[in-house]
């Protein structure tokens, strides 16, 4: 990783065309702690371009829902209240069902199946983000989705009941078809959530547990590799067609190398979080044949649900994915 840092800044140095002629600061808000790789590698990112425009553009970055919530990112790019900023677009799936792409459970459970979802369904995504004046510079994925618990879970019927931490539409649905009870909860909410007993479940990935140090409160952490979300670095439209080439070019360049330590970090911090939380004193084990069962039968009806709303553009997407395969 220090030589991926080291080419960030490398980057910026070597695309550093001009003095800046008036600096510019873009407050840029994230959801999620600093010590998260999203935010980590968003805070190279940012001084990537900032180095590599000279000051032109300096970019801030606020971690852990400082400056707006999670919820509230993509409303404040989109409005102008920020020109940039880092958010979860599966959770305004109700806005647009193609933002769910990434939500559909056992779909693409492995990062090599994501990656060719992701080219599936990049140009749409670009597309529905052009018309809502945002403009799309990176994206991540999150290591593979796993189910927490506070107690031992062999099936969905053991579900019943529970407190379950939903961030978007599909983890809401997803809840109602095991019986579980659905709780909106950010990122930056998660411990006290736990540790209050507002939340008893969640489904997130090893790297959200290992940060928010979760055994504190939760016991059991089934691998069950159900999706892999992504987290995406926007940019207010208007502010983007203001800037110029040579700024582009340098946001462009820092944006493809974040993009790719990204995806390092993910699959590198997967192994090192599961971990992590057995030194915490989790019991971290894949699901019982029952529960994988039940789970799948469950995606099933998901992908079919979303399909339904998503309408051509998801099929077109599905498609191409499964074409891929």
């Amino acid at each position: 990783m220090k030589l991926i840092t080291n080419t960030l800044s490398g980057l910026a140095c070597a695309t550093a065309l001009t003095a800046p002629a008036m600096a510019e600061t873009w407050d840029m808000p994230m959801a999620y702690s600093a010590s998260n790789f999203h935010s980590a590698t968003a805070t190279e990112f940012a001084r990537c371009v900032t180095t590599g425009t000279m000051g032109e553009i300096e970019i801030v970055t606020h971690p852990g829902g400082a400056l707006f919530a999670g919820a509230d990112i993509k409303r404040a790019i989109q409005t102008g209240q920020v020109p940039i900023g880092e958010r979860l677009l599966s959770g305004h799936a109700n806005e647009n069902a193609v933002f769910g792409f990434d939500s559909i459970p056992f779909l693409s459970p492995s990062f090599d199946d994501h990656a060719k979802l992701w080219e599936a369904a990049k140009p749409e995504m670009e597309k529905v983000l052009e018309e809502q004046n945002l403009h799309l510079l990176y994206s991540i994925p999150w290591p593979p989705q796993g189910l927490y618990f506070d107690r031992e879970v062999t099936s969905v019927a053991d579900m019943e009941g529970i407190k379950f931490r939903s961030y978007n539409n599909a983890t809401a649905r997803l809840a109602e078809l095991t019986g579980m009870a659905p709780v909106t909860i950010e990122a930056a909410e998660l411990s006290q959530a736990f540790a209050t007993g507002v939340a008893e479940s969640m489904i997130s990935s090893g790297a959200t547990g290992y940060d928010q140090k979760v055994w504190e409160s939760l016991t059991y952490f089934y691998q069950v590799d159900a999706w892999l979300p992504r987290n995406y670095v926007l940019v207010n439209g208007d502010t983007w067609a203001d800037t110029s080439d040579a700024g582009k070019a340098v946001i462009e360049g820092c944006a493809g190398l974040a993009e790719y330590a990204g995806l390092y970090r993910a699959k590198e911090y997967t192994n090192f979080t599961y971990e992590g939380l057995r030194e915490g004193g989790m019991m971290v084990q894949p699901p019982s044949e029952q529960l994988e069962s039940d789970l799948r039968a469950i995606g099933d009806t998901m992908t079919t649900e979303w399909l339904e709303q998503a309408g051509e553009a998801g099929q077109a997407i599905v498609d191409n994915y499964r074409a891929m395969q």
